[in-house]
């Protein structure tokens, strides 16, 4: 049966090993998105197709073959073993990183040329168009799917499991073969999962707001919420517009 215990000595070391491989895949992904996402908007055909050479192995390969690839294989290669964290950290980087730069090749894209031509007339080069013009104009667009990314690479946390990384879902492996109970650990699970994702959600949502602000397109707080109350308020002026002409 599964106790405090469990929980307290498995789950919670597990949630925070499952943070910190997330925060740090993340961190790489963005780097390497960024990079290849920037150069693939070059104007040198040699650079845009070493991007383009480096996204399409990276989307095109499983990031679990990736992990045992760097943990079983590169040791015979280079004599060397990598810490299965840091192997899944590297694996699911470079991966969720070649997505991620396809979301800045494309926001980069949607930049209007004319602010590209007024970089230009002002002698600007390129590191100062991408710094000053075209990245804090494309930033917000980018957002939106980042956080789709960044929810996917929690989930694909799971994965370094395999390798005996001790995330959550080693830790809720352990506490089934423990407990013999497999519905409440994978249900505790799965809400585990969840939560963290909603609470990414949120801070990417604040994040969105700001950078929108940021070029002024500031969103309304409250969400669904604060939709339904405009709504009613709509509702009510347009009863009071047709109960006044009535009266007429």
């Amino acid at each position: 049966m599964m106790t405090e215990g469990m929980f307290t000595n498995y789950f919670l070391p597990g949630i925070w090993i499952t943070i910190q491989v997330t925060v740090y895949s993340a961190l790489l992904g963005v780097v390497v998105a960024f990079a290849i996402g920037v150069l693939r908007t070059s104007r040198l055909w040699i650079v845009r197709f070493l991007a383009g050479c480096y996204f399409e192995v990276f989307r095109g390969m499983s990031s679990l073959v990736l992990m045992f690839w760097l943990v079983f294989s590169l040791p015979l290669l280079l004599e060397w073993r990598l810490v299965p964290m840091f192997a899944g950290v590297v694996a699911l980087g470079l991966t969720y990183g070649a997505y991620g730069s396809e979301v800045v090749r494309g926001a980069l894209a949607a930049v209007p040329e004319g602010q590209r031509e007024a970089g230009i007339a002002l002698s600007f080069t390129r590191w100062q168009r991408l710094r000053r013009i075209e990245i804090p104009q494309a930033w917000p667009e980018m957002i939106p799917p980042f956080n789709n990314l960044l929810i996917e690479l929690l989930k694909g946390t799971a994965l370094v499991s395999v390798i005996t990384v001790a995330d959550m879902a080693y830790a809720g492996n352990l506490v089934r073969l423990g407990s013999n109970e497999s519905a409440p650990v994978y249900t505790l699970l799965l809400v585990l999962y969840f939560v963290l994702a909603f609470v990414m959600t949120r801070g990417m949502r604040v994040l969105e707001r700001r950078a929108n602000a940021g070029v002024g397109k500031p969103q309304p707080r409250g969400g669904l919420l604060a939709k339904l109350s405009v709504r009613e308020n709509a509702g009510e002026g347009s009863g009071a517009l047709t109960a006044g002409g009535a009266a007429k």
